[in-house]
């Protein structure tokens, strides 16, 4: 969500009415999310120069770590300098840290794909844009799920049932620091991954909906001390009941 949010922010920078906008402090610092977007705190620090020049060899960009040869325009600026700085600290400072976590496994490879474009300027803003915008639109419809045998049928669901809040077992990347929150597209998805966790026993589908519109389930080592919740549905391994009915 941050990340998206940043480069739809550094699009409109690249785009503006009044040119190529560049944010000089360019730093974590300067951003704050509002609603679920990510604002700059303070523009003293942007510019629509672009550098002058009279040849190529005058347009490098250059960071800490890397440089980057840009051309120089027929108008004597040097080529998308503004954007791709932009763009690339916004790979040194978000995408490295953020993009590589946290993803549906399927959905990693296109992640990757993106950091290192990014990291290379391969990508311009347009690109990086396009392929966030691919990624959002294969998590929100559930095409990134692979086929794989169905699960769910080894469940008993009880609608209108949860079990009692309390402190479970943890998995990555929780929503939760108590317990195993994760966001799902289906009830067969949690299924495949309740199955992938050696702790887990049952998980409850809940209201409760991500920025993207997906559903939260709670996975639990166990399933006693259900109380009724007419917003939710607790589906319980068959194999822990030991042959009891419920």
């Amino acid at each position: 969500q941050i990340c998206l949010s940043l480069v739809k922010l550094l699009f409109y920078l690249a785009h503006s009415p009044l040119g190529s906008i560049v944010l000089l402090d360019f730093q974590p610092r300067q951003f704050v999310m509002v609603d679920g977007n990510l604002k700059v705190t303070d523009m003293d620090d942007a510019s629509t120069e672009e550098l002058p020049c009279k040849e190529d060899n005058d347009c490098t960009l250059d960071f800490p770590t890397k440089s980057f040869p840009l051309k120089c325009s027929a108008v004597g600026k040097c080529e998308g300098i503004n954007e791709k700085k932009n763009l690339f600290n916004a790979y040194r400072y978000f995408f490295t840290y953020l993009l590589p976590h946290s993803a549906p496994p399927a959905l990693r490879p296109l992640l990757s794909d993106i950091l290192n474009a990014t990291g290379d300027l391969r990508y311009g803003i347009n690109e990086t844009v396009n392929a966030f915008e691919k990624v959002l639109h294969l998590y929100k419809s559930g095409l990134y799920l692979q086929k794989r045998p169905l699960l769910l049928k080894d469940y008993i669901s009880l609608k209108g049932f949860r079990t009692v809040e309390g402190e479970d077992y943890k998995c990555w990347p929780s929503y939760s620091h108590l317990g195993c929150l994760l966001s799902i597209h289906s009830a067969e998805e949690a299924a495949a991954i309740c199955n992938s966790q050696s702790q887990c026993q049952s998980f409850i589908v809940t209201q409760q909906r991500t920025w993207t519109g997906r559903p939260l389930a709670s996975f639990q080592s166990s399933w006693t001390d259900l109380i009724p919740d007419t917003n939710a549905v607790v589906y319980i391994k068959r194999s822990t009941s030991s042959g009891e009915r419920l």
